[in-house]
């Protein structure tokens, strides 16, 4: 199952691309209150989104970004494009969701 949820509307020739993406998103400045130690940072580094395969979007995030982040696009597109929405994070997780507008 996916950690990324959207929801496309069409209007015209402009696709508006809603997302929720589940991720901890860790700054590795925050310490764990069991141990003491430090929480691996974990977070976002890479985000895309491709209408028709094309990409629309391309991102570098970081740990300014809240964690499970929603995040709002507008790209040039049309009802029935296939949208993608692909990230990956500094851990090398990735995950990607493909939805038709």
């Amino acid at each position: 199952m996916s950690t990324i949820k959207m929801r496309i509307s069409a209007a015209g020739d402009v696709l508006d691309i809603k997302s929720l993406i589940e991720q901890v998103m860790e700054s590795g400045r925050m310490k764990d209150k069991a141990t003491g130690k430090l929480i691996p940072a974990n977070y976002i580094q890479t985000l895309t989104v491709s209408v028709n395969d094309k990409p629309a979007v391309e991102g570098n995030l970081s740990v300014a970004v809240s964690k499970n982040p929603y995040i709002n696009f507008k790209v040039p597109g049309k009802k029935g494009d296939k949208v993608t929405i692909a990230y990956t994070t500094n851990l090398g997780k990735s995950d990607t969701a493909t939805q038709t507008a």
